[in-house]
């Protein structure tokens, strides 16, 4: 029998899954050297996110466990060993690129993880740089604590990936407020994977009135919501572009926000949403930017309703589309009016009949918070990155 070429096999093994391909590492070193190559990683996520494939829905619960399932079969459920170690410390996710999450303890530490090849790293602490009254002179403070004069503080986080520069990068706003009103320090910063570094950019010109968010990726920019005056009347939707590492604002759709009790952004398929839940308490909505910065683009997705006569507001989640495109995988989440307890229910939303099918995944737990990853080879190791020319192309489409 003839040698099989070796763009076969590498077209063959772009098409497993993250843990057979580390398993078939063991096969031979020609295998072993394969799959580690820079080249058919990127290949490797490529293929996943061309076919919406080797997706996985990553829970947390109780602030300290975590959780993934398997996108393809929504049965095989799989409790994941977070890298801090520690037994019952907050851990809140920043957010989910290309295989990567970044994590934040309680203790304001950072890290990235790929739960699929269970690599992490520190990310170096970064401290707070004030202007000192006397001309010349920078003050530099912890995270955790806002410097004399100031009262409170908002923390805004994001991460994504620059496909320019083919890095991976961490941003973070810092917004705190002093007895005045006049008195409002603001500042950014970029985290670097491919250099380990953090550095200063452009400050920005809006309000964050939050104590702690984190940014949705799509179209490769991070969004928040955000106000434009230091009065939190109307939110606003802000992008920060990862190439350029400008901000802008786009507009929402005309979608009854009036109406609207909550309304929050999300990301499904590479592009941002928005999701709408109404006075009633019954009703949710889901729009889509399909073409993103254009207004006019904005297309209602969903709309549900939910028929059950609970004492909860139900939050739309929306995490992914099917295979064929012809529905929407939503998590329904139910905040309690009395408690910070959130329970909720999967569920398929067919696009075209609108119907709901309800899905049961088995070994979850009863509350949570939900998220989308694809599992990938991504390493951690900024050695093994490539520059953009070197990507495949469907990585360049993205």
């Amino acid at each position: 029998m003839g040698r099989i070429p070796h763009e076969t096999t590498i077209d063959i093994l772009g098409r497993l899954s993250v843990k057979d391909l580390l398993r078939f590492k063991c096969v031979s070193k020609p295998w072993c050297s394969s799959i580690e190559d820079p080249y058919f990683i990127k290949f490797h996520l490529s293929h996943s996110l061309k076919t919406n494939t080797n997706h996985s829905l990553f829970l947390r619960h109780r602030e300290y466990h975590f959780f993934s399932v398997n996108c393809d079969s929504l049965e095989t459920t799989q409790i994941l060993n977070h890298p801090f170690g520690e037994p019952k410390r907050t851990i809140q996710i920043l957010g989910s690129c290309n295989g990567l999450l970044a994590l934040v303890n309680d203790n304001d530490s950072l890290l990235l993880w790929n739960p699929s090849t269970r690599e992490s790293q520190v990310l170096p602490s970064n401290e707070i740089e004030f202007v000192s009254p006397r001309p010349g002179i920078w003050l530099y403070v912890s995270q955790r604590s806002p410097p004399s004069g100031y009262i409170a503080r908002s923390t805004y986080y994001g991460f994504g990936y620059d496909p320019i520069s083919d890095d991976y990068k961490l941003v973070r706003m810092i917004q705190s407020y002093g007895l005045h009103d006049e008195n409002v320090h603001s500042e950014a910063k970029v985290y670097s994977l491919r250099s380990n570094r953090w550095r200063r950019i452009k400050d920005f010109s809006f309000y964050l009135n939050f104590s702690r968010e984190f940014g949705i990726l799509a179209n490769n920019a991070l969004h928040w919501m955000v106000f434009r005056t230091p009065e939190p009347l109307n939110k606003e939707l802000v992008g920060f572009d990862l190439g350029s590492e400008e901000f802008r604002f786009l507009e929402l759709p005309d979608c009854y926000l009036d109406e609207a009790f909550f309304f929050d952004i999300k990301a499904m398929g590479g592009d941002i949403c928005l999701t709408a839940t109404f006075r009633d308490f019954i009703n949710v909505d889901v729009w889509i930017m399909k073409e993103y910065g254009v207004k006019e683009s904005w297309i209602k997705l969903v709309s549900y309703y939910e028929p059950e006569s609970i004492q909860a507001s139900p939050f739309p989640v929306p995490l992914a589309f099917s295979k064929n495109g012809d529905k929407v995988l939503l998590f329904i989440a139910y905040k309690w009016c009395h408690t910070a307890t959130r329970t909720g229910k999967f569920v398929w939303y067919d696009l075209e009949s609108q119907r709901v099918e309800k899905v049961e995944i088995r070994g979850i737990p009863a509350s949570f918070d939900v998220d989308l990853y694809v599992d990938s080879l991504v390493p951690l190791n900024t050695n093994d990155l490539m520059f953009y020319n070197e990507m495949p192309e469907a990585m360049l489409s993205k």
